[in-house]
């Protein structure tokens, strides 16, 4: 059997003092629950302070948008959290509801943060819009927390037109699609539409093979995924995009990420130092994640 890198005790330990450290509360408590059994009750107390009256989350909880409304990725991101400890997501639907455009999808980005502190690509657009990317990630961590809603079956509408008319994408889009196919009910369709989509990726060059990997003209290296994002699981139907060697390979380049510190890091910018303190955080529990998805520690 060819020998694959594991992320050894040692690696683990020094990832659980940088998240000690280093991570924001609810990244620590997060920590806890996932990998050392620890108690749901503290990663939800961490969560609520992020929420808003409307049932959405901002307050930087995605630590690009630095504003206190609610916001689309944001409340994805409270989404993840509550799938991890188990919790319902209550309120997030009628919040969706209220900021949805017409056609039924959501913004990227809300309006509301236009007068705060955001990443430079938190672009706020002069027409109010649905986005796939939002949307799709949305509907697709809905249908895994179990939620039935006509809001639901609406915004799934609204991407399934959107994915069954793409020619091209980008990589945040065809990963925010990917999280749509994972958990659609309509599995043969969603089959059918992820090897197509899994096509497009593959010939335009947008999947990170190697170390370095090579960049599309007009395309941030920053932007690009590797085999393991898109499929962080092995049962994600991207898995069947890759061929068992360069999910290996990707896999051992993960774990030869990890810093000297014991975290690792993301590859896009950090435009303010608090992002890069939280967002190290938060990607060093989400590659653990996915480590532990593939038996590699």
């Amino acid at each position: 059997m060819e020998h694959v890198k594991t992320l050894s005790e040692e690696a683990f330990g020094q990832a659980a003092d940088f998240v000690r450290r280093a991570a924001r509360i609810l990244d620590r408590r997060r920590f806890d629950l996932l990998f050392d059994g620890g108690p749901t009750e503290p990663v939800l107390a961490a969560l609520a302070a992020y929420r808003n009256p409307d049932g959405g989350y901002g307050n930087a909880l995605e630590p690009d948008g630095r504003g206190p409304g609610s916001q689309p990725i944001t409340t994805l991101a409270a989404l993840h959290v509550l799938h991890e400890a188990k919790a319902a997501p209550d309120g997030v639907v009628e919040y969706l509801e209220s900021i949805t455009a017409e056609g039924g999808g959501v913004p990227f980005v809300h309006p509301n943060i236009r007068d705060y502190p955001r990443a430079p690509w938190w672009q706020v657009s002069d027409t109010y819009e649905g986005s796939l990317l939002p949307t799709a990630n949305l509907v697709g961590a809905l249908w895994q927390a179990g939620v039935t809603h006509p809001w639901v079956d609406s915004a799934a509408e609204f991407c399934w037109t959107r994915i069954d008319a793409l020619t091209t994408t980008h990589p945040y889009e065809a990963l925010g699609v990917v999280g749509f196919l994972d958990n659609a009910p309509d599995r043969s369709r969603a089959e059918e539409t992820a090897a197509r989509l899994g096509g497009l990726v593959r010939d335009n060059g947008l999947v990170r093979i190697g170390a370095e990997g090579t960049v599309p003209e007009g395309y941030n290296p920053a932007e690009l995924h590797s085999p393991h994002e898109y499929a962080s699981t092995p049962d994600s139907l991207a898995r069947a995009w890759f061929t068992d060697d360069e999910m290996s390979a990707s896999l051992d380049d993960l774990v030869d990420a990890q810093h000297d510190d014991g975290g690792w890091r993301v590859r896009w910018e950090s435009w303010t130092p608090a992002t890069e303190h939280e967002w190290a955080g938060w990607f060093t529990v989400e590659c653990l994640r996915t480590l532990k998805a593939y038996d590699r520690w």
